[in-house]
């Protein structure tokens, strides 16, 4: 039999496990110019809660009674597909199940002696992308900025932070423990970090950090903490919205300061996107993040959970910060 996870119920605030429900269901076979696939690594990422809700987005809602999808590392064990071999490892948007049948259609080779096929998930998949086009088409940093990140110690965030070090700005990143503070620090090179749950003034705090105001801010969180900073975007600023996690459980309109006074005295430019609006760019992108890779100025960390069984959890933990770097799930 072949396990499945589909979402039960729309979650009402923050997800539950009551949400999600467990299925057993018979094994695909698969017909001429298909494979089968057995899954090895299940990414869970924020944007996962949007598509949980019936509201229009940019992409459809998850339909009930359905499996959940997201990017997964799959094996191929057993292929009637020419382009296709047995032992083949594929990246691709797959649903939450052990094992499945594909056409093979968006799926991407992917080699495990170049790098771990977990990274293929972060720093060499869609988040490694969401940092770098978010930079390179938004952010814009140059030499002698100040940059900030916030949710710094994630998935987007640990590798914003460290392009932005490449291109000679200097970083100050914002999460939420001490230990993620040196992490940042330390590993990954931030100039400075902020704990924002030990930090009884954030403007105050980032003032301090930043004593010539900032110069591009990659924005993972929204909320109170974006709020603190956008008081300090210096002239011709740039702020790249790439996520709200702060707010994604929010069940009514969040209450929020009002940046149009700040955007306009300082000609800044506030802009949100998701990274396939680049698509276009990936294949280059890819190859920039590889390079830096290998050349040692890019490092990445992952927080490994085993078990199929440990999926919806994982996906539940992203929004209390228990994650270092990009969460997620061996089978």
């Amino acid at each position: 039999m072949n396990q499945a996870i589909l979402l039960d119920k729309r979650p009402l605030g923050r997800p539950k496990l009551s949400d999600f429900k467990f299925v057993a269901e018979a094994l695909p076979e698969i017909e001429a110019d298909e494979i089968m696939l057995k899954t090895s690594y299940v990414s869970v990422d924020p944007y996962l809660r949007g598509r949980m809700n019936s509201a229009k987005s940019y992409v459809a809602p998850f339909e009930l009674q359905k499996p959940i999808s997201s990017g997964v590392i799959a094996e191929v064990i057993e292929s009637r597909h020419k382009r296709f071999q047995t032992g083949d490892f594929v990246s691709g948007l797959l649903e939450w199940k052990e094992y499945q049948k594909s056409k093979g259609e968006g799926l991407i080779k992917v080699d495990a002696d170049k790098a771990p096929l977990s990274a293929y998930l972060g720093v060499l998949g869609m988040t490694g992308l969401t940092a770098k086009l978010g930079l390179s088409e938004i952010g814009l940093p140059r030499e002698g900025e100040t940059m900030v990140v916030s949710g710094a110690a994630g998935a987007v965030g640990s590798v914003a932070g460290q392009i932005g070090k490449i291109m000679g700005c200097r970083v100050v990143g914002i999460a939420g423990s001490d230990e993620k503070v040196e992490m940042l620090r330390s590993e990954f090179g931030f100039d400075e970090a902020i704990n924002y749950k030990t930090t009884p003034h954030m403007r105050k705090a980032i003032a301090a950090a930043c004593p010539e105001g900032v110069d591009v801010y990659f924005d993972n969180v929204g909320g109170a903490i974006s709020d603190a900073v956008m008081v300090h975007i210096n002239q011709f600023a740039r702020i790249v919205v790439c996520g709200a996690i702060s707010v994604y459980n929010e069940t009514s309109l969040p209450q929020s300061m009002s940046v149009q006074p700040l955007l306009v005295r300082n000609s800044a430019l506030m802009q949100g996107f998701i990274v396939s609006n680049y698509q276009a760019k990936f294949r280059e992108a890819m190859m920039q993040l590889s390079r830096w890779l290998a050349e040692g100025k890019l490092k990445y960390t992952e927080t490994i959970v085993e078990g199929f069984d440990q999926i919806p959890q994982a996906f539940m933990d992203l929004f209390d910060g228990r994650n270092k770097g990009k969460l997620v799930v061996k089978i």
